[in-house]
């Protein structure tokens, strides 16, 4: 057996072992408390075999795509001593892998429609999709400069608490301040951003970076970006709200 294959089977069996309690919490509640059998079982079977091979598809991936090139082009940018193109890299992947999760594209497209029932834009096809591209850009646009702060911080070692307190003393400042209408939304815009695409490449390049930095520790200042990257969406779309 190939190392590949064995590698995709221990991935596989990971998979089914992490969604065992999810099944097991939904057959519980089906045939015991419900009392009901499973409507369409050959479907359901079919749907879970689906999400099985799909995450261990995307886990490999991961280990053997994603996290390897991000770790090394923040090593590669860190070796080239060239701030600008640190700060230039952080910045277009942060905000590059925004624009293209699929969470978030969901979620503009549901906010566009839902403010357009409540009269908020008008109910056309050009509003709707300006109002959730306008969206789309403003979060990516925040999660860009999230992650050129982060790598700012990992450079001169700054402690991410005091960034994490400070921003959400400002969102709370801002809840207060913003429309009623947005401020799920802009909640809810802090989540969808750390999803598939844009947690891998961002960790990775956190990780990589403060591993070739000599002072810093991976574990310490490697981590941390994330958190910057689903903390200032909150502020951009309040404040996007705010405006329009």
């Amino acid at each position: 057996m190939s190392s590949t294959l064995k590698k995709l089977l221990i991935a596989m069996l990971g998979s089914v072992r992490d969604l065992l309690p999810i099944v097991l919490v939904i057959v519980f509640f089906q045939f015991v408390v419900l009392q009901q059998p499973l409507p369409n079982f050959g479907q359901i079977l079919l749907g879970v075999l689906f999400v099985v091979l799909g995450l261990t598809f995307f886990i490999h991936g991961l280990e053997q795509g994603l996290f390897p090139i991000g770790e090394s082009m923040a090593t590669a940018f860190a070796h080239k001593g060239s701030l600008f193109w640190l700060i230039a890299f952080a910045f277009s992947l942060g905000f590059g892998t925004t624009v293209a999760e699929p969470a978030l594209i969901a979620v503009a497209e549901e906010a566009a429609e839902v403010a357009a029932n409540g009269a908020m834009i008008a109910a056309t096809a050009a509003a709707k999709q300006q109002y959730a591209d306008g969206l789309r850009y403003t979060v990516a646009l925040s999660v860009g400069l999230a992650i050129v702060v982060g790598v700012v911080r990992i450079l001169k070692g700054w402690p991410v608490q005091w960034f994490i307190i400070g921003g959400y003393v400002l969102v709370v400042i801002m809840t207060m301040f913003a429309p009623e209408e947005i401020i799920g939304i802009a909640y809810d815009s802090g989540g969808v951003t750390t999803s598939t695409i844009t947690v891998p490449l961002v960790t990775a390049l956190g990780v990589g970076l403060a591993s070739s930095i000599r002072g810093r520790n991976p574990m310490i200042d490697g981590f941390g970006l994330i958190a910057l990257a689903s903390l200032t969406p909150m502020i951009f779309v309040m404040a996007y709200g705010m405006m329009m």
